[in-house]
């Protein structure tokens, strides 16, 4: 890996260091000044880390590992239209409702984003949902969001970048080649075309009790874990280097 790719790493560890340090000043201020809850802050402000910390990353992996240009890359998390499927408008039972839809097909769309969207020259390449921790009832949610994007985009490469697991199985112990666990594998069995590529950057199963962001239960975020994280974003856009 370049040095440049591993300075880049070092520095967001020191800024994931950082953030955690002050995040439990940040909740105390917000509950005194704002009236917010803890918990809700806690949530929020790891969340947005996480979601910081998944972009920098792809942005690192393109520029700096792969060498290549900002302008050709876009990431957002604009909502794409799923339009109505017409078999099931066909196999309504209600004639009225089903003669309506079909007048108005153009109507009956809905918008979906992941966190992450990834553009190379315009073209959708990569989506990630980015969470501060996961647990298979989230996954199920996540499995049917990338399987709708894949109805508009089959090529889509789809990613779950969490800090911390609640998976089960080796996900926060195995971080290179996990294993999984039965649960989630269950899951994405019913899900064959999605791919779902997860990557944990914590080590050790997410506690309810001893979060993070207290420095008793404080866990390192070691730059190998991102070096696994770039080596994976790497098999997917590698492919549209120049």
């Amino acid at each position: 890996m370049k040095d440049t790719t591993l300075k880049s790493l070092d520095e967001l560890c020191d800024r994931y260091r950082t953030t955690m340090e002050v995040m439990e000043t940040g909740a105390t201020n917000a509950i005194r000044d704002e009236g917010r809850a803890y918990g809700g802050f806690i949530r929020m402000a790891k969340g947005k880390f996480q979601e910081w910390l998944t972009q920098r990353l792809v942005e690192i992996t393109w520029e700096s590992e792969l060498g290549e240009s900002k302008t050709r890359l876009e990431i957002n998390s604009k909502k794409i239209p799923i339009p109505i499927q017409m078999d099931y408008v066909g196999n309504l039972q209600n004639t009225v409702v089903k003669a309506h839809l079909e007048k108005n097909q153009e109507q009956y769309k809905y918008g979906l984003s992941v966190d992450k969207h990834v553009f190379i020259d315009n073209r959708f390449v990569l989506g990630i949902e980015s969470k501060a921790y996961t647990e298979n009832a989230m996954i199920k949610r996540i499995l049917v969001d990338f399987y709708l994007l894949k109805t508009k985009h089959p090529d889509l490469a789809c990613f779950l970048f969490q800090l911390e697991s609640q998976l089960g199985g080796d996900y926060s112990s195995e971080l290179k080649n996990p294993m999984g666990s039965p649960a989630t594998h269950t899951l994405m069995s019913y899900f064959k075309d999605v791919q779902l590529n997860i990557v944990t950057l914590l080590e050790g199963e997410r506690k309810v009790d001893r979060p993070i962001n207290d420095p008793n239960f404080f866990k390192e975020l070691k730059r190998e874990h991102l070096e696994v994280a770039v080596d994976n974003l790497l098999a997917t856009l590698k492919p549209f280097e120049k």
